[in-house]
């Protein structure tokens, strides 16, 4: 069975709440984006599976917001890039073995930012990381 770790606890990438508060005068305060992600998600070798990525901010999604998923392989240092969704339109990126098995299924208006990775190899096992953006 493959097996998929997706980002445990999300990434903050403005900053986390830490940063609330000491901006200079006259900005206003940056405000994390929480993502929620499954720890664990296991599929069986030539079926599918659903990343679920979901994420809350106090702040209104943009039109600018971006979400990207990467890949980082069992027992590999690196990791790549693997989906991007930007300007409202998603993108699957050339790399790797995923370009011809993926489906985007998320909405940003829903918060929702999930993919579904289709006919499962055990060479995808990994860490999966969900990463939103909602510029400013």
């Amino acid at each position: 069975a493959a097996r998929g770790h997706h980002g445990g606890d999300g990434h903050c990438p403005q900053g986390g709440e830490g940063l609330t508060g000491v901006s200079p005068p006259g900005l206003s305060p940056v405000s994390p984006i929480h993502v929620y992600t499954q720890r664990e998600v296991y599929g069986t070798v030539g079926s599918r599976v659903t990343l679920s990525c979901s994420f809350w901010s106090s702040e209104w999604i943009s039109e600018d917001i971006s979400i990207t998923w990467h890949f980082q392989a069992e027992g590999s240092r690196d990791s790549i890039s693997i989906f991007h969704y930007a300007k409202g339109q998603p993108y699957i990126d050339d790399v790797g073995s995923f370009k011809e098995r993926m489906e985007w299924v998320g909405n940003p208006r829903r918060k929702d930012g999930s993919i579904v990775i289709h006919s499962l190899e055990p060479t995808d096992n990994g860490t999966f990381t969900c990463d939103v953006k909602n510029p400013p």
